[in-house]
């Protein structure tokens, strides 16, 4: 008999993780963040501790206490059992947006991790860029383990144990198979790359799990398809994404590039715009939008980083010598020859400096990944965009504000082309980011910025009608209310229950 247990995405935003078991075979539909319980409890500087292993995600909500699935490092290490087999045969990841993947840090190395090649991409790029604790996604640091002394009695700790973790890179729809069930990756336009869908089947049930999807992207083309195999497939149980089941229209990246080329060619100054780093869609928007009014689309060493992965793999999107790559001020700040360094009570000019003791110096201060990017022609500093502020388009996150201050835009614009603001701590940034374009009198262009990653209400109920499942579980909504009249067609909907934390 196949049941689903549901720790997560219920009555939420993300958080999804949810359970999929028959007699013999145990699954997860992706193991994410719950943004909404983590962010009762934490903010950026109040995390939970390593050192208490899982316990302390476990006392506050985040994570379920399940047997077999924990990795063994942090279990052993607060003095709880670790069985010598998982309890669970795999975890399906849809797309590697943190509400979905956080938390497969906390799995124990030898489950087995599906995803799609460009989710497996921008994992490796959040494991080599992220500064977060929390990150380990395709490799595994074990921690918590000692030696023995080489000289004398006692212990010493031993280094982390780098191990890879049992990555499967999924095709669109080539089967595969775990445990009991045959299953599908199915493609579908989200606001990242490498976004995807499941169909399984086993002898009882066929089961669809939308993960999240839109129809007004770059690529509907996606999503119908999956909409169509998903109907052929004939499910019993379909368990679907409900963001935005309570709106009614949708922008898209088209609307989105023709504002923007409107306002940037009224742009005097620098244009400054804020969109998420991984959505390479709204990258390629601004790309052509850049291309439109003369100007180059200047990006971030992170999302240089993730071009740079995808250039081999995406003709799609822009190759990482067709954009500006930006390089802030580290260490020392020496970012070109009008840098200055005081030594000895004497300002020198970078220029000046021994060229073996600049580069040193200018090297030393940035990580690995981005000295790589950094040897590229195309890399500028805040001086160039200081003296041609109309050649250029300059994405600048909430955490790269503080670029403005050597930058001193003057008659620029600051677009949003990003989510508005939906919990306490996103406000409270919201209007952190409306002081900052105080400072430097900024306007603020963000209405009709911004294409969601989520299909509309009349969307996902016209998807879910097409598909037409015996049973419909609604997830990653707060209104699944609105899933109550397709039951007029004849598909029974059933409001998941969260299970027990412990």
């Amino acid at each position: 008999m196949t049941s689903i247990d549901f720790f997560g995405g219920v009555d939420e935003i993300g958080g999804n993780k949810i359970r999929v078991n028959d007699d013999e075979t145990s699954f997860f539909f992706d193991f994410g963040m719950g943004f909404s319980q983590a962010n009762d409890y934490l903010s950026e500087f109040l995390q939970p501790r390593k050192a208490n292993g899982i316990c302390d995600f476990i006392e506050l909500g985040l994570l379920p206490y399940i047997e077999g699935i924990y990795r063994e490092d942090y279990l052993r290490h607060v003095g709880l059992p670790y069985p010598s087999e998982p309890s669970v045969d795999g975890v399906l990841i849809s797309h590697s947006h943190v509400d979905h993947v956080a938390y497969v840090h906390h799995l124990r190395e030898d489950i087995p991790i599906y995803l799609t090649n460009e989710s497996h991409l921008i994992l490796k790029a959040l494991e080599e860029t992220g500064a977060a604790s929390f990150s380990e996604y395709l490799h595994l640091k074990k921690s918590f383990y000692l030696e023995p002394k080489k000289r004398g009695d006692g212990y010493m700790r031993s280094r982390a144990n780098i191990v890879d973790r049992d990555i499967h890179v999924v095709k669109p729809y080539q089967k595969f198979e775990i445990g009991n069930f045959k299953i599908k990756s199915a493609p579908v336009d989200h606001s990242l790359p490498g976004a995807t869908a499941y169909i399984g089947e086993n002898e009882e049930d066929t089961i669809v799990y939308t993960g999240d999807l839109r129809f007004h992207g770059r690529h509907p083309e996606l999503t119908n398809k999956f909409v169509k195999e998903a109907k052929k497939s004939n499910p019993t149980i379909m368990i679907s994404e409900g963001t935005r089941i309570d709106s009614q229209t949708s922008v898209n990246e088209f609307d989105i590039e023709k504002r923007a080329v409107e306002s940037v060619n009224r742009c005097q100054g620098l244009v400054v715009v804020n969109y998420p780093v991984r959505d390479l869609d709204r990258l390629l928007t601004f790309y052509k939008v850049a291309e439109d009014t003369d100007r180059k689309l200047v990006v971030s060493l992170k999302q240089a980083y993730i071009l740079n992965l995808f250039q081999e793999h995406q003709q799609e999107y822009p190759g990482i010598g067709e954009v500006m790559i930006y390089k802030p001020r580290k260490g020392w700040g020496l970012v070109g020859d009008n840098s200055f360094a005081c030594v000895d009570d004497e300002w020198l000019c970078a220029s000046t400096i021994d060229e073996d003791i600049e580069s040193a110096h200018s090297l030393r201060d940035y990580k690995k990944w981005e000295r790589k990017l950094l040897e590229n022609d195309n890399v500028l500093t805040y001086h160039d965009l200081q003296e041609n502020p109309r050649d250029y388009i300059f994405r600048c996150d909430f955490f790269e504000l503080k670029e403005l201050i050597d930058i001193k835009p003057e008659n620029g614009i600051y677009i949003k082309s990003s989510t508005e603001p939906f919990d306490d701590q996103m406000e409270i940034n919201e209007r952190k980011v409306r002081n900052w374009l105080k400072l430097f009198n900024l306007p603020l262009l963000n209405k009709c910025f911004h294409a969601s990653g989520h299909a509309n209400g009349p969307e996902i109920l016209e998807m879910i009608r097409e598909i037409h499942p015996d049973k419909l579980y609604p997830v990653h909504t707060t209104h699944k209310e609105k899933f109550l009249e397709l039951a007029d067609d004849g598909i029974e909907v059933i409001f998941p229950k969260k299970q027990e934390i412990i």
